[in-house]
């Protein structure tokens, strides 16, 4: 995909010496960044509920690329955890120019198979959470000569599946949310940059993970989902960190991951209001 010019030359983002903080850092997608970006010269402020994951992986970081990471267990759902966060990050690491809102959850059911109670919860984790973290981290990242934003949303977050409309409702809101600050950071000529990320099928717990909805009509595990996710997941998660951090570098505005999500972009564009007409039988071994 193309660089996002805003009417100036954009230089290289410069890795070494940078620090990152990162959410949902202890596995997946997140994991992966984490040592992607300490092999390119990066400290890391690593934050997640899964402590022991967390520690995994600082513990490695620190043996192998001889990077300073800091752990932290933090619910960004939580507006509080999330500003501590922001704050033991940056006292860490005053150097700290990256942010990548990463974490997320997954509710299986159509609308009327999940309660009021499950949907916020959704939407507090995926979309409040990268709000909160932006919020909490853009006055520093902001005073940086070069600094980087990376909002994870989803192929979800430009198609919309049936059964999805839960995920699908907080990871477009992610997209709205991150264009509309991204075109904001432009207009005022801010040295602050922002990319937002829309993987497709990656091979992370997410769907393992995924909690079901309080009046499901088919007994589905999240196992079962997940095993079904992982047939199609094309994209290991370290070639995901590479195609994300490759797009910090070069500030890419928009970055797709795999060729799944590079597929179903082009059809969206084709036919933004038929497109399901084309992708319902490739997508019904997904459906719950």
């Amino acid at each position: 995909m193309a660089c996002e010019f805003t009417g100036e030359n954009v230089q290289k983002f410069q890795f070494e010496g940078s620090a990152a903080a990162i959410t949902g850092a202890a596995s997946g997608i997140g994991r992966a960044l984490a040592f992607e970006l300490a092999a390119r010269g990066c400290d890391v402020a690593l934050a997640d509920l899964d402590e022991a994951g967390l520690e995994s992986a600082a513990k490695e970081i620190t043996a192998t690329y001889a990077r300073r990471a800091t752990t932290r267990r933090v619910d960004v759902a939580d507006p509080k955890q999330i500003q501590d966060f922001a704050l033991s990050a940056v006292a860490d690491f005053p150097s700290l120019n990256i942010l990548i809102n990463n974490a997320g959850v997954a509710l299986l059911g159509q609308f009327d198979e999940f309660d009021q109670a499950q949907m916020a919860w959704v939407m507090d984790i995926n979309f409040w959470g990268v709000v909160r973290g932006t919020r909490a981290f853009m006055p520093h990242l902001q005073s940086r000569p070069q600094a980087h934003i990376v909002n994870i949303s989803s192929i979800f977050g430009i198609i919309a599946p049936p059964g999805q409309s839960a995920y699908c409702a907080s990871k477009f809101a992610v997209r709205g949310f991150s264009e509309a600050l991204r075109h904001e950071l432009a207009m005022s000529n801010s040295t602050l940059r922002l990319s937002v990320v829309h993987p497709g099928g990656v091979k992370t717990n997410i769907a393992r993970k995924a909690r079901a909805g309080a009046h499901l009509r088919e007994s589905v595990s999240s196992k079962e989902l997940g095993d079904r996710f992982e047939q199609l997941a094309r994209t290991a998660p370290a070639a995901a960190a590479k195609r994300i951090v490759r797009g910090i570098e070069r500030n890419q505005p928009r970055i797709l991951i795999g060729r799944d999500a590079q597929f179903l972009d082009i059809i969206q564009r084709f036919r933004p209001a038929t497109y399901w007409a084309l992708l319902a039988r490739a997508f019904k071994r997904m459906s719950v």
